[in-house]
């Protein structure tokens, strides 16, 4: 089935065609589980990064912090290896081992500088997810972190976690 024939057989039809959300319609099923699974394999989220560390042990992944000297000394989340995007294809290999999985971030949702160091990772061999809301959301989740003076942790943002639980239940 071609993309136009696909898009006329799942389109809706009446006053739904103005609505700017159906307008191109929903994938079929098969294909968005293809793409949401796909996402999965590339992306892991601050809680689910800080629940793994928590636990205690290895967590089976290194955290990469791809910013500068200058942002990683105002905070960075705890126990990350920082490695700026400009330095990783000379000096991954000293700092990283190609069997373990690494989970890159930058300063947050407005900033690709995660998935430009995850780029460069992979193509260097390395198997490489980024985390999405970088630090910035690491910090507005509540979660500790360490700067230049020791480390420090801030009251979680009520927009990104949830208030009174452990968990956003997602």
């Amino acid at each position: 089935m071609t993309t136009t024939q696909l898009i006329e057989h799942s389109a809706p039809a009446g006053p739904a065609l103005a609505n700017p959300v159906l307008r191109v319609p929903p994938a079929p099923p098969a294909a968005a589980a293809a793409y949401f699974g796909a996402s999965l394999a590339f992306h892991a989220d601050v809680s689910d990064v800080a629940s793994a560390l928590a636990a205690g042990g290895d967590p089976g992944f290194v955290i990469l912090d791809s910013r500068s000297t200058q942002s990683w000394d105002q905070g960075h989340v705890p126990g990350a290896v920082h490695l700026p995007t400009a330095l990783i294809a000379e000096q991954a290999g000293h700092l990283l081992d190609p069997a373990v999985p690494v989970v890159t971030y930058c300063w947050g949702p407005g900033c690709n500088g995660g998935a430009r160091a995850a780029l460069a990772l992979a193509e260097l061999g390395y198997q490489v997810k980024e985390m999405l809301g970088g630090f910035e959301y690491w910090v507005r989740e509540g979660f500790a972190y360490e700067t230049w003076e020791g480390g420090a942790q801030r009251e979680a943002d009520p927009l990104t976690a949830p208030v009174g639980a452990d968990a956003c239940g997602c």
